[in-house]
């Protein structure tokens, strides 16, 4: 199980402990190369929390805290009186640039928007320049409850602390949010992740109105997405109403329009409900251009219906769909809680790795016990759902590049590894024979079914029974096929 943050204690533990100790949990929990700058931050971190901590009633403390799924670590947490106070260090900066308090404020977001334990609550977001002059405090607050980042040079970071107590306890609100917040303080740091109805439905109406052809520069046509859509789509809504869960695969050649389709059916809002879908992908440019992509053309959209959106705020949203799938799974190592989607789609699902290079690859992250393959890791995450979930993989054929990608076969793998008997492997066309070379060995009966909408290929694959006394989970993965009319 990865931790939350690096170290964690109570703020009257952390001011017993020797330095040296909380050095130490820092570095083995770190799993890469620490190098002196990082090793002489930390300290003089822990030295000013230390000299800062004493003056202030509790709390409870976190470094290195990982936001859900953000792939973003913050300095320093410290959670006192239902406040979540986020700082951030900039060791050896004299000035308090716009920079560090953009940073802040983004870790600050992030936790209000993503992490469930901090919907609730007050966030103060601090940015502390150790060389800086110390400035006067100006208060003001956001509508969801956060403080504009504030600047500090360490030495007034209590005083600072302070200073927001009083504010929140003279706000006539405050006792309403923190009869609200749920949860203790001791539960906070477990929360997970879990965005906001209101950014879920931003992140929604944001992509609705965009042209994601212009995107991607495919040249997919509308019907080709339709058809693969709307089909996916019907197999979301049997696995709804049945209590059931599929997986489907979707293939197609490089500008087929495989991602379009997985972004128009993660973006897909089902009315008078408060689901949504995630697309997660592995390739971190393509992450990133599509979040800067959308973002941009949001806020140049807004401008032109009279709206006012910053790019930050734009970011956010699309943060809410379109996600790295390494820190889905790093996230998912941390908890054992069901993913708050019922439906996930993995895009370029062929580089999912087998279970040699995923094991060693987490043996490197501390996880000594990870005995599987990527894709029955996250098989396993979906069927945490007690209800039902479906999943949706993007597959290029003969595009795994690097070792240990072991391409579609490692799903159908996958799927064997639940004990699902007379399993239904559904092949295109497009698919090489030699991808599904050996599988009818396994104790797989392989059927063909071909559905193809233009360049894109859909194939579903469908469980027809399990059994009993091999059945490793509560839930089955009972996937099911679901012809549309549009095939």
């Amino acid at each position: 199980m990865i931790s939350r943050a690096y170290y964690s204690s109570s703020a009257r533990e952390f001011l017993k402990t020797d330095s040296k100790s909380i050095l130490g949990r820092l570095t083995a929990n770190h799993h890469f190369a620490l190098d002196i700058k990082q090793r002489n931050a930390w300290l003089e971190q822990i030295s000013n929390l230390k000299e800062q901590l004493e003056q202030l009633p509790g709390g409870e403390l976190f470094l290195e805290f990982a936001i859900p799924r953000m792939g973003k670590r913050v300095d320093a947490v410290i959670l006192l009186s239902q406040i979540v106070f986020v700082i951030e260090y900039k060791t050896g900066q004299a000035d308090h640039t716009r920079y560090a308090r953009d940073q802040v404020l983004d870790y600050a977001l992030d936790l209000k928007n993503f992490h469930e334990g901090s919907h609730s609550r007050y966030v103060v977001p601090i940015a502390v320049s150790m060389n800086g002059v110390r400035t006067e405090q100006t208060w003001d607050w956001y509508s969801d409850r956060i403080a504009r980042p504030l600047a500090s040079n360490g030495s007034d970071l209590g005083d600072i602390i302070r200073q927001a107590l009083g504010e929140v306890a003279a706000n006539p609100e405050a006792r309403l949010a923190s009869d609200s917040c749920g949860k203790s303080d001791a539960a906070w740091a477990s929360s997970g992740y879990k965005p906001t109805p209101t950014i879920v439905e931003a992140a929604q109406a944001l992509y609705q109105g965009h042209n994601v052809e212009d995107i991607s520069r495919s040249d997919a046509g509308a019907k080709n997405l339709s058809i693969t859509s709307e089909c996916i789509f019907d197999v979301i809504a049997h696995s709804r109403a049945a209590g059931r869960k599929s997986i489907c695969f979707v293939t197609g050649v490089p500008g087929a329009g495989k991602t379009l389709a997985g972004l128009n059916i993660s973006t897909h809002k089902v009315e008078n409900t408060e689901e949504h879908a995630v697309f997660l992908s592995g390739n971190g440019p393509l992450v990133m251009v599509l979040r800067e992509a959308l973002a941009r053309d949001e806020v140049v959209r807004a401008k032109e219906r009279g709206d006012k959106i910053t790019k930050k705020e734009a970011h956010q949203r699309v943060s809410a769909f379109i996600q790295n799938i390494h820190h889905f799974r790093d996230e998912s190592l941390r908890s054992t809680d069901a993913p708050v989607e019922h439906v996930v789609v993995f895009d370029e699902a062929q580089r999912a790795w087998n279970r040699a290079s995923a094991e060693k690859f987490m043996q490197k992250r501390g996880v000594s016990s990870f005995a599987m393959s990527e894709p029955e890791f996250l098989i396993g995450v979906m069927d945490r759902r007690p209800d039902w979930a479906t999943i949706i993989c993007l597959i290029g054929g003969g595009q795994e590049i690097n070792t240990g990608e072991a391409g579609l076969v490692e799903w159908f793998d996958a799927l064997y590894a639940f004990r699902i008997e007379g399993l239904v492997i559904v092949i295109c066309r497009k698919v090489p024979a030699k991808s599904i070379k050996g599988y009818r060995s396994r104790g797989s009966v392989a059927t063909s079914w071909a559905c193809q909408a233009g360049s894109l290929s859909l194939r579903i694959t469908r469980p027809r029974s399990w059994s009993a006394a091999t059945r490793p989970r509560s839930t089955a993965l009972n996937a099911v096929t679901f012809k549309s009319s549009g095939f």
